[in-house]
């Protein structure tokens, strides 16, 4: 009923929706968990929770990754469609509860699934989006498979899951030109090309293989000054034998071995000679080969469309459980999407005086254990006066 209220108060949006979830009453049926791992015992588990901190329990109820250390697997199915022609947009929210410390939030959607039993890294996906990290690398991620292959975005996006506790909301939106737009919390974090970020298809232009490096072609910027010459009293040896020193009189050339005076610092010594460089005049710079269109370049205007979009999942390791996804949407009008998002922002004001509140006790807390500390150091010393 939930889910059915909501989408009925979508009144001012017109959009097509293919795919929507709040996880409300009868969840477990829209969803089927994924067995794949469960013959190896790291089988994780989803549980439906609203969190620490929320504004209406039953409203902000979501589905949470229960233990840690484990492989989470869920998806649903949903009929198909193709993207062509119109745009796509897919949001939903994720809150860490706790720092994954290594591990996924993000969503996978592909072509329907045969066994959706089955579903988890082997499975084919069209994107892949949402935040990751592992140790001090951290980023959203956002793939796009393109004939067969996952391709990463060259750059990194920026990561806002910083383990605040906090939901926030993730926004992709593919467009029929080939672009892409990506908003976290309703900022904009990236707007760009598919074709020019991405490795989809091969590169333009290519080095002439059968341009060569002229023979006579210098390309070393610097030289030694041929007019300057170590100076003939230059001392470089660092160490001399020590003419002064005598064998001492107890010695044994057959016991002890043949005696050798020993070293010492050479007084004259004016370090390691080190010729002057300077501009070599014959330099003609860093030589490249000329360019060649390249004949495996295919252009393809339609790198933004996927035939079939089936499926939609959390496909994730986590070492820290707590994750809690909600309020998931698949649509292609931004209007639909942006009532979703309504419902990420009331929860976020409620969320962030929560937290306001929390790290303002936690300073107290904090002050009054310091002083209490100081008191104990204080008696110590006062004790160790009296002794």
């Amino acid at each position: 009923m939930r889910r059915t209220v909501i989408l009925g108060s979508l009144g001012l949006a017109s959009g097509k929706i293919y795919f929507s979830e709040t996880f409300g009453d009868g969840w477990e049926s829209r969803w089927t968990t994924s067995k794949l791992k469960e013959s190896e015992g790291t089988h994780g588990s989803f549980v439906a929770t609203a969190g620490k901190w929320f504004n209406d329990e039953k409203e902000d109820t979501g589905i949470q990754t229960k233990e840690d250390s484990r492989f989470f697997g869920i998806s649903a199915g949903f009929d198909s469609f193709s993207n062509d022609g119109k745009e796509l947009v897919v949001q939903y929210q994720a809150k860490y509860e706790k720092d994954v410390e290594c591990g996924g939030g993000y969503l996978k959607m592909g072509p329907k699934m045969d066994d959706a039993t089955k579903f988890g890294d082997p499975t084919v996906y069209n994107i892949m989006f949402g935040p990751d990290k592992c140790g001090y690398t951290k980023r959203t991620h956002l793939i796009f498979n393109y004939k067969g292959k996952n391709v990463l975005k060259k750059s990194d996006l920026a990561y806002k899951q910083e383990g605040e506790g906090t939901s926030h909301l993730y926004r992709l939106v593919v467009k029929p030109d080939n672009t892409v737009l990506v908003e976290i919390d309703g900022e904009e974090i990236y707007k760009g090309s598919i074709k020019e970020d991405w490795e989809v298809l091969a590169v333009k232009e290519i080095a002439d293989p059968d341009d060569k490096k002229p023979a006579d072609w210098v390309d070393d910027s610097m030289i030694d000054d041929p007019e300057v010459a170590k100076p003939g009293d230059w001392v470089d040896e660092k160490r001399m034998v020590d003419a002064e020193a005598k064998k001492p009189d107890d010695w044994d050339d057959e016991e002890d071995g043949e005696w050798e005076a020993p070293m010492k610092d050479n007084p004259e010594y004016k370090g390691e000679w080190v010729v002057k460089r300077i501009s070599n005049p014959a330099y003609k710079g860093f030589w490249e080969a000329n360019k060649i269109a390249n004949p495996e370049y295919v252009d393809d205007d339609k790198v933004y469309s996927f035939a079939d979009f089936g499926f939609i999942g959390f496909d994730l390791w986590q070492v820290k459980g707590g994750t809690i996804f909600d309020n998931v949407i698949v649509t292609d009008d931004v209007a639909e999407a942006d009532e979703f998002a309504k419902k990420w922002k009331a929860l976020s004001e409620i969320e962030k005086a929560k937290k306001a509140e929390e790290d303002e006790a936690k300073k107290g807390d904090d002050k009054k254990k310091e002083d209490e500390d100081d008191d104990d150091e204080e008696d110590k010393e006062e004790d160790a006066e009296e002794m």
